[in-house]
């Protein structure tokens, strides 16, 4: 099996992410191959490495880049292409999915039965597809698999010379988010409510736990969808990347979107009436109770 892993760069650094492709490609023991729009340095990666020029085609521009991907395509004949689940993979894949009537599977977060796993139902479900194409595009979710590094390597790379096609679009640069009023990223603690705790009124008493313990507020997706915390306490792959000296997940699943934010924690301690949660195989410690007896139990103890 043969993988064509398509890398990120951003202001001509190669994104870290993009080692996880190498690492899905590990996992599959498929032979792999790169390809990459621009890139001051070349990545640690062993294969062969298709580079184009980003000053020529920009760092985003989706029908330059399918162009010049179904080159490389023709030339290695890959059994998968593979692109990480950001916004440049959920643009470019199905595109070239389209071009090449390759099936595509999307946010790919394990591999099982010969198959790939992905979320359903909003991340309760996961489910286990299998693609009828000879050639299949995939995404991965970000965190799903460890990346690769391959130190000392130095790729042989194959420069692309610029398609015929101008694709119509021109690349400004990059905007930055907004920054709100919470900068989770440096707070040591972050107690982050999920929608275990039931409704909008229950997310006092985790803030009140928060407080407890001198630290933050934080929120899952699907509480943050829900109106009951502002975006900017939302912690997971859409929201903010935390690693406090510990971190308390109340009421909280576990689906791998959040787990990609809070990962890197020191300490992670959850709080959940379900003791086979996903979150438990994370956690240091799982407490099994019924959040509103616990918190307020706690809170007691550590205002004494």
């Amino acid at each position: 099996m043969k993988a064509l892993l398509v890398a990120e760069c951003r202001g001509g650094e190669f994104l870290e992410s993009s080692y996880e492709l190498a690492g899905f490609a590990a996992a599959l023991g498929a032979e792999s191959v790169m390809f990459c729009m621009g890139g001051d340095a070349p990545p640690a990666f062993a294969g062969t490495l298709y580079q184009a020029d980003a000053a020529v085609c920009g760092e985003f521009n989706p029908a330059l880049h399918k162009a010049l991907l179904l080159q490389v395509i023709d030339r290695e004949k890959p059994d998968l292409v593979v692109f990480c689940h950001s916004s440049y993979g959920w643009d470019l894949a199905p595109r070239l999915a389209l071009a090449l009537k390759a099936g595509q599977v999307s946010e790919v977060v394990a591999l099982a039965e010969g198959g790939y796993v992905v979320p359903a139902c909003n991340s309760k479900l996961r489910r286990t597809v299998r693609p009828s194409t000879a050639l299949t595009v995939v995404t991965l979710q970000s965190g799903a698999f460890p990346p690769l590094k391959e130190e000392g390597a130095a790729p042989p790379i194959i420069s692309l010379a610029p398609p015929a096609t101008e694709g119509g679009m021109e690349f400004l640069g990059y905007e930055a988010a907004e920054i709100g009023e919470v900068d989770l990223s440096r707070a040591e603690v972050i107690v982050s409510a999920g929608r275990g705790i039931g409704k909008k009124e229950n997310i006092s008493l985790i803030a009140d736990l928060a407080r407890a313990m001198g630290g933050e507020l934080g929120a899952s997706r699907p509480v943050v969808d829900a109106g009951w915390a502002p975006h900017d306490r939302q912690v997971g792959s859409t929201g903010q990347a935390v690693s406090p000296k510990l971190y308390m997940a109340c009421g909280i699943s576990g689906a791998v979107q959040h787990l990609m934010g809070m990962k890197k924690s020191d300490f992670i301690v959850a709080i959940n009436s379900d003791r086979d949660a996903p979150i438990g195989e994370v956690a240091d410690v799982l407490v099994v109770a019924d959040l509103k007896e616990f918190v307020p139990a706690l809170i007691a103890q550590l205002q004494v």
